[in-house]
């Protein structure tokens, strides 16, 4: 057993050239083919700093939230409501609950961008940044009402109880009840967009990110995080959505309350120091540094990394909240709002918070930025981080045991983001291709095969390219969300009259 180790070991140490010099051959090849698109999709505005993309998107919340007067607002306790099952009825169609369905698109979004995201944006923004963070996410709250209300309305329901929906199909559907053009079109790039992105960012960058951490804190390579990460999802995706769901309901609360509680319990060792922390998020947010810093580290540093943390806008979770059991396509509009505030509101402002308190971080004394080296990684006690290894020295600052815990919660929050994307990408595919089994298996097959290559690469024009194309499905997206949102507008108003009269009622 002495020497088949010792042989194994010695035959890695030979194709980790191999595997590096594929690497770059890749990385190369989608460096010289695709690095037009990449750089279009984030090419800046005139005369800012600021990608296009991003005053898409956040333009696209404004014009949501004022347009359905701030219904992040106004429904969001009717919201908690029904995340409880007080409206719910087991009869009507689709596949899970409201709780599910929620529960799987946030398994999506709730994930390393919450980490390593907010760790990219307070350390180029500063604490300034966290506000700018915080708005976004409330904003983005009527995105998602608008999308995940179309997906529900416009999905297929089929003979055997399964149901299939999201931007593809209200693109198409939506388009045509409207006599709009080009409705077929704008479906299909959509679906192209969806499996490139969920092959990448869904996939690959989680894998990758994941791995990492587990190696630098554990010593576990790369290749066996990603073997085992295969299987386990393989295993999981296998079932489809309502095995997805069965496992995100579990996961999510676990990872996410955990993940918590061990950033409140560094909160509340650093008690006497929150107030300030609030202090300077509001302080550096309207200081011409925090301005400037903010949007810059907040918005394109931190959202890109974490597809906009809370994905408003990019249609990925109106398709896990498609497959919700209602007739009322309006409620799960309501439920999808609670999505930005949980994951951007309260879990990315918690890991600012404790990134900000820690003083294991150097502070430049005139501009109230993080020192950071010629890579971008900011000055620590222990020498310099950026992303999820930042995050993990701002915990470790306080416990020892910290850092392993983080590596526990990346690798929980890879895994859900993983499996989730597995089903977007899946839907994108079928779409495409047709339903079937044998369809979906050949695409579950493959985006296994690729959570592997993803552990053991480093893909950085590949991951590139991934997340222009989840952008890209923003762009097609929100097209259509500005002009179908005449028809949310109906459904919400048809269901607030049924619901003040009495007509719609609690089961529970």
């Amino acid at each position: 057993m002495k020497h088949a180790l010792a042989a194994a070991a010695a035959l890695l140490a030979l194709t980790r050239p191999a595997q590096a010099s594929l690497a770059e051959t890749v990385d190369s090849i989608f460096a010289a083919s695709t690095g037009w698109f990449v750089g279009l999709i984030f090419a800046d505005l005139p005369g800012t700093n600021i990608p296009w993309i991003v005053g898409w998107l956040v333009i696209g919340a404004v014009v949501f939230s004022l347009y359905f007067g701030f219904i992040q607002f106004r429904a969001f306790g009717h919201a908690l409501a029904l995340v409880r099952g007080k409206y719910s009825d087991p009869r009507d169609a689709g596949e899970v609950s409201h709780f599910q369905a929620l529960a799987t698109a946030l398994s999506g979004t709730v994930g390393l961008g919450n980490i390593a995201g907010v760790a990219v944006a307070v350390a180029i923004g500063g604490a300034g940044a966290v506000f700018w963070m915080i708005l976004a996410g409330i904003l983005g709250m009527a995105t998602k009402f608008t999308e995940c209300t179309l997906g529900v309305k416009y999905r297929n329901e089929y003979p055997d109880g399964t149901v299939s929906g999201g931007p593809m199909y209200y693109l198409e559907k939506g388009f045509a009840e409207r006599g709009l053009p080009l409705g077929k079109l704008m479906a299909i790039l959509f679906s192209i967009f969806c499996v490139l992105g969920a092959l990448g960012g869904g996939n690959m960058f989680q894998a990758n990110q994941a791995a990492s951490q587990v190696q630098s804190v554990l010593g576990i390579s790369t290749w066996i995080t990603g073997l085992v990460l295969s299987i386990i999802v393989f295993v999981v995706i296998v079932g489809g959505i309502k095995s997805i769901a069965r496992v995100t309901e579990k996961v999510v609360p676990f990872m996410g309350v955990g993940y918590v509680l061990v950033g409140m319990m560094i909160l509340f060792v650093n008690s006497d120091m929150i107030l300030w922390a609030f202090g300077e998020i509001f302080r550096g947010a309207f200081t011409d540094t925090g301005i400037v810093g903010g949007i810059v580290g907040a918005i394109i540093q931190g959202f890109r990394r974490a597809a906009f943390s809370n994905e408003a806008g990019i249609g990925s979770a109106a398709i896990a909240h498609s497959a919700v059991r209602t007739k009322e396509p309006i409620t799960e509009g309501f439920v999808a709002l609670l999505e930005p505030f949980i994951d951007t509101v309260i879990v990315c402002t918690m890991t600012a918070l404790v990134i900000i308190i820690t003083q294991q971080l150097l502070i430049d004394a005139d501009t109230g930025l993080y020192i950071l080296d010629d890579a971008g990684r900011i000055a620590t006690a222990a020498g310099t981080a950026s992303g999820v290894p930042l995050t993990s020295a701002a915990f470790g600052s306080a416990f020892s045991w910290a850092p392993y815990a983080l590596s526990v919660a990346v690798f929980l929050f890879a895994f859900s983001t993983m499996i989730t994307w597995s089903y977007y990408g899946m839907k994108g595919w079928t779409y495409m291709f047709g339903e079937g089994r044998n369809k979906e298996l050949v695409f579950k097959v493959g985006f296994c095969v690729f959570v592997f290559i993803g552990a053991v690469s480093s893909l950085d024009s590949v991951l590139d390219f991934s997340d222009a194309a989840l952008f890209a499905m923003g762009v097609v997206n929100v097209i259509g969300l500005y002009l179908l949102m005449p028809i949310v507008k109906r459904e919400l108003k048809s269901y607030l009259e049924r619901l003040q009269s009495g007509e719609i009622k609690a089961y529970k």
